[in-house]
């Protein structure tokens, strides 16, 4: 058999070591020794451009999928693997696994041509090997690949060139030796009111054998009132788990007391070495659970094992690729060397050289996250804080105690995307802001903060000029609140939803109506709002123009604007220079499900931008002062203990 230590010249034909014929699924006996990654097709219901997740049809036609594991390939096609979800991402492997090669097995018949190629860090891509089959039985090839030169990136994957149909009857990607350990693995999803979407997950799991078998114990933390057990194929998937399956209704404590929940099942009450915590409302790939697994068995030390996100309503586009945290300002951004948004519909792993490049991240996003027992017991348990900034602290404190975190190519979900939805100014707001400064007392290495305070009065003064009251209200409650100190977060925690939401209520902006038709017709006409629609672009227009907005904030209403608004504006146009210079608008919501009118008041932006001034004033003099606090409370907040506790307190039923 032909390895990378022998590579043959490009166009030499290889004699392939023909082993034995497996059945399905089955390891083939040979060098493999672990599964590590199955090559998926497409479902039949995949659109074309999603359908370029797992096939490059390059001069192939329409392969025509037998199932997830096998495809029809008709003759005189080139059909390539190089695919998000069916490439092998070599560079995550060489970087943080034991292993020094892996092994791909290709089972065939027909008479083809398999090569296999590589990519470098650039992008530039290479023929590695390949071998011949001149069609009669089916018959398996095995290449052992070397991954050495791997450090700063690069994938592997292969091509098959037919001459007459041919059938791919199954491919997977193993480890030739033994894992550093054989996890036993927990699945933890939160949910709340969205009984459906959290049975679809479970279906997911249950459906393929090889995944279910691979599961110690699923647990769903239940936290609304309509519940997962109703549900219509509950029962289905209760009876494939069997005693394997919990579900524990609680009150709603958010993500970070939802997760937590699955957690402390996981590591306090089994014996389950690693722990995936799942998004409610996602689609899974379900090897991306099988490769979550594989990776943290061969980790050369425990680490937390993500998954990437993918938009989930436009399914063949990678949404992010890793994140980390900005320690000048401590916010999160996408890592360095990344490419958000990038369709695979549009551009093909071969075609996107910046997807070639090895990415290093501070954290994986909770929507998908393996944590491995050693870490937990090190670390402990969330803050507690119900939703946001939970993971980001997480994988941030997991690094500082030698923890690092990998966000894995082709191990993957798909979520609603960032640009789907506005949860920083909606009620979420007072989470974003609360748990960013408790993250960031915790972690910050700036004695102040850094740019921190001096952005968020910028953003406050944007949400003002937005006319967004109800978000900058959010923000003060949440400066007081941090402020208070940890002691409260976890008697605060079951109430501060609702909390959050009457402040916001508070406020017109904050307040959801159906349509715009149900206020009268906006009084400005579309000719007279063109010169309001002009674009600042030069540092000279964009102070004017801002001079000018804060001007007009505080200058009188005229009281014709406060029943009719002046524009209806959807949301990509609702821009800080056009609503600056206006009395009254309705914009539309991110999701598309309604408007909110919102109304300029220059009591309220005086109050407001006061208000903002002097808290963030305060916050940064006593900074070094909460910092301690925060700190010396870290312990208490995170153990299983004080959790267990707390758990006790809110009352859980186990169905």
């Amino acid at each position: 058999m032909t390895t990378t230590d022998e590579i043959a010249p490009p166009d030499a034909p290889v004699s392939p070591e023909v082993v034995s014929e497996p059945t399905a699924e089955d390891l083939v006996p040979g060098r493999a020794v672990e599964l590590l990654q199955r090559v998926l097709m497409p479902r039949p219901a995949d659109q074309l451009k999603v359908r370029s997740l797992y096939l490059d049809e390059v001069n192939a036609g329409r392969v025509r999928a037998r199932d997830r594991f096998s495809a029809d390939v008709s003759a005189a096609s080139e059909l390539s693997f190089a695919t998000y979800f069916n490439a092998f991402p070599a560079s995550y492997w060489r970087r943080w696994s034991v292993l020094e090669s892996v092994v791909l097995q290709v089972t065939i018949s027909g008479t083809c041509r398999v090569d296999v190629y590589r990519s470098k860090a650039d992008g530039e891509s290479m023929h590695i090997t390949g071998a011949t089959h001149e069609g009669g039985d089916e018959q398996t090839f095995e290449f052992e690949l070397d991954l050495g030169p791997f450090i700063d990136g690069g994938w592997y994957w292969f091509d098959v060139t037919t001459e007459e149909d041919t059938t791919v009857h199954r491919a997977a990607w193993y480890a030739p030796q033994a894992p550093v350990e054989q996890p036993r693995l927990g699945i933890g999803i939160c949910t709340y009111n969205r009984p459906v979407d959290a049975v679809a997950a479970l279906t997911a799991l249950v459906e393929d054998d090889t995944v279910r078998e691979a599961l110690h114990l699923v647990t769903v933390a239940d936290q609304g009132n309509n519940h997962v057990r109703d549900a219509a194929h509950y029962p289905q998937v209760a009876a494939a788990l069997g005693d394997r399956l919990r579900i524990v209704e609680q009150p709603n404590l958010g993500g970070s007391g939802g997760f937590a929940r699955t957690m402390y099942e996981s590591f306090a009450n089994s014996d389950v070495t690693h722990h995936i915590l799942l998004d409610d409302d996602i689609q899974l790939e379900p090897d991306s659970i099988l490769r979550a697994r594989a990776f943290a068995a061969y980790c050369r030390k425990p680490m937390l094992v993500g998954g990437q996100m993918l938009a989930l309503q436009d399914r063949s586009v990678l949404h992010t690729m890793g994140e980390i945290v900005d320690r000048s300002n401590f916010f999160w951004r996408n890592a360095p060397n990344t490419e958000y948004f990038h369709d695979f519909g549009e551009h093909s792993l071969r075609e996107s050289p910046d997807l070639h490049r090895r990415i290093d991240v501070d954290y994986n996003g909770w929507w998908m996250c393996l944590i491995p027992r050693t870490v937990f017991e090190e670390i402990g348990m969330p803050l507690p804080v119900f939703i946001k900034w939970d993971d980001a602290e997480y994988g941030l404190r997991a690094f500082a105690a030698g923890y690092p975190t990998v966000s894995l190519p082709g191990t993957a979900i798909w979520h609603l995307s960032w640009g789907d939805k506005d949860d920083a100014s909606d009620w979420q707001a007072y989470f974003h802001i609360r748990n960013r400064l408790i993250a960031a007392a915790l972690h910050s290495p700036h004695k102040h903060g850094g740019k921190l305070f001096p952005e968020m009065i910028k953003h406050d003064l944007r949400f003002l000029i937005n006319l967004q009251y109800s978000t900058v209200e959010l923000h003060q409650m949440a400066y007081r609140d941090f402020m208070a100190g940890p002691g409260h977060l976890f008697e605060g925690m079951a109430g501060s939803v609702g909390k959050a939401r009457e402040q916001r209520s508070t406020h017109p902006d904050g307040r959801v109506l159906p349509s715009s038709a149900d206020l009268p017709l906006p009084s400005m006409s579309t000719a007279e709002a063109i010169r309001f629609r002009r674009i600042p672009v030069t540092p000279k227009q964009i102070g004017t123009t801002l001079v000018k907005a804060i001007a007009n904030n505080v200058s009188p209403v005229d009281p014709a604007h406060r029943e009719v608004p002046q524009l209806n504006l959807a949301f990509q146009d609702a821009r800080w220079f056009l609503l600056a210079r206006l009395d009254s608008a309705t914009v539309g919501t991110a999701d598309g499900r309604g408007v909110t009118f919102r109304q300029r008041d220059p009591k309220t932006f005086r109050r407001l931008s006061a208000g903002s001034t002097q808290l963030l004033r305060q916050m940064y003099q006593e900074w070094p002062e909460l910092q301690r606090r925060y700190r010396e409370a870290a312990g208490e907040l995170t153990s299983m203990e004080r959790w267990g506790e707390a758990f006790e307190s809110w009352g859980s039923t186990r169905v």
